[in-house]
């Protein structure tokens, strides 16, 4: 049964590539929604089955089994023009012979808009994204950051049901992504855009999303809220995935505290006693002097301008630490204590 506030809607959804059932499956019966006006990022390693998600959701791959609804109308067997879906692509795809106006007007033209009403909706598309006397630059005038933003206003001007993005901030430096992608979440919650984007950069996800899907070999390892997904991580993979978790194996003990070597730990939820393994993000590491908690001698280190990056050598292996106490700074080789704050630990596996 279709759910009305959905912008997308996945059931069970397979898709294998050629006609031989011994082929292995790129996407293995997924089955999530994406609600109208908000924004879903599919995360995961390349290979995962995330951009064939997309493709699918584009109508530029066919599903091998299950139903694609948008906007609560079945498309599974629908063609990209026929379902109303804007995509970006990774590489922009502007014409190099057209004006920025042109480029933005071009899907409405072949629409058969008129050329004055398609101009005007162009002139406005690119005021939306802040690209207002750039007109008649061509694309080799721009910068990455304005192309993005042609790109950008030439998706949004077909006023389309959904919009797919792919990629779409790989090409730019490390200042025009942050700047891109604050423009793309305040773009989508003004014009409440249902979106779906991939990307495989975690920050990104987490600045951009109401929703994440973690992928991974073709199916979904999790899905929720950027902050579910950060705090608390459902398996070893997720937590590795989400923002550089280190994984210890651990002790679950009777009184419903787990034990990390001579560390204590209250997990958010039960779990019963046996083997556990913690997921421990680097800034949940607090440094203190030698003595009490678990003792440490720092092996590397690193000055990123706003953070030290430490290594420490200790009785549960290698540990990575991320310390923003930029007036106190460790030796190599010094002794160190290292004790857990609340944020950024999690039980992941029992077993």
């Amino acid at each position: 049964m279709s759910d009305s506030t959905a912008g997308i809607e996945f059931r069970n959804v397979t898709k294998r590539y050629g006609n031989d059932t011994s082929a292995p499956m790129a996407v293995r019966g997924i089955s999530f929604d994406v609600p109208r006006g908000t924004l879903t990022t599919i995360l995961g390693p390349s290979g995962c089955g995330k951009t064939t998600t997309l493709r699918m959701i584009a109508g530029l791959e066919s599903p091998t089994s299950g139903e694609i609804r948008i906007e609560g109308h079945d498309v599974t067997t629908l063609g990209p023009a026929q379902r109303n879906v804007s995509m970006m692509f990774q590489s922009y795809a502007l014409f190099p012979h057209m004006d920025v106006v042109d480029n933005v007007s071009y899907g409405l033209r072949m629409s058969k808009v008129a050329k004055e009403q398609a101009r005007s909706r162009a002139v406005d598309a690119l005021r939306n994204v802040g690209l207002v006397g750039f007109d008649a630059r061509l694309p080799s005038e721009l910068s990455g950051g304005q192309q993005q933003r042609v790109a950008l206003a030439r998706a949004l001007v077909l006023e389309p049901a959904v919009l797919l993005f792919d990629e779409p901030l790989s090409n730019l430096d490390a200042r025009l992504r942050r700047e891109m992608r604050e423009e793309i979440r305040s773009l989508q919650q003004r014009l409440k855009l249902t979106v779906a984007y991939v990307t495989h950069d975690q920050s990104e996800a987490l600045a951009v999303s109401d929703q994440i899907i973690v992928m991974d070999h073709g199916v979904i390892a999790q899905r929720g809220s950027p902050q579910a997904l950060y705090e608390a991580p459902a398996s070893e993979f997720v937590a590795g995935f989400m923002g550089e978790a280190m994984l210890f194996s651990a002790q679950a003990g009777a009184d419903g505290r787990v034990r990390l070597g001579p560390l204590s730990i209250a997990p958010r939820q039960a779990v019963p006693a046996g083997p556990v393994k913690v997921a421990v993000r680097p800034e949940a590491w607090q440094l203190g002097v030698p003595g009490e908690g678990l003792q440490a001698r720092l092996a590397k280190r690193a000055y990123l301008g706003n953070v030290y990056e430490y290594t420490f050598d200790t009785e549960l292996g290698p540990v990575f630490v991320v310390s923003s106490d930029l007036a106190r700074v460790l030796p190599l080789g010094g002794d160190a204590s290292l004790r857990l704050a609340e944020h950024g630990v999690s039980v992941v596996q029992v077993g």
